[in-house]
């Protein structure tokens, strides 16, 4: 094996290293994006919430990426003869 190619194999894992990182910034980027842009449920979903008529609120608990528990309060945001109410479940 030549010494170049010694020098080349020695930073290849770095490189790898430095780009996964970058990579993983750049997702986590995307991912603030999306939640603060309110763009966190598919399309199907926030379709059938309005046609519902759903008002409430959406919890999900996800843990490596994968949704451990989900639920919701219903008619969180209701209105009664007296004023707002909370209704939760």
């Amino acid at each position: 094996m030549s010494h170049n190619a010694l020098i080349l194999q020695g930073r290849f894992p770095a490189m790898i290293e430095v780009q996964s990182h970058e990579n993983e910034e750049k997702s986590f980027g995307e991912f603030r994006r999306k939640v603060r842009s309110a763009e966190v449920l598919s399309a199907a979903m926030q379709r059938l919430l309005q046609s519902i008529h759903f008002n409430g609120r959406l919890s999900v608990i996800v843990r490596n990426g994968q949704v451990l528990k989900s639920g919701y309060e219903e008619g969180y945001f209701r209105q009664s003869e007296t004023g707002v109410t909370a209704r939760l479940q």
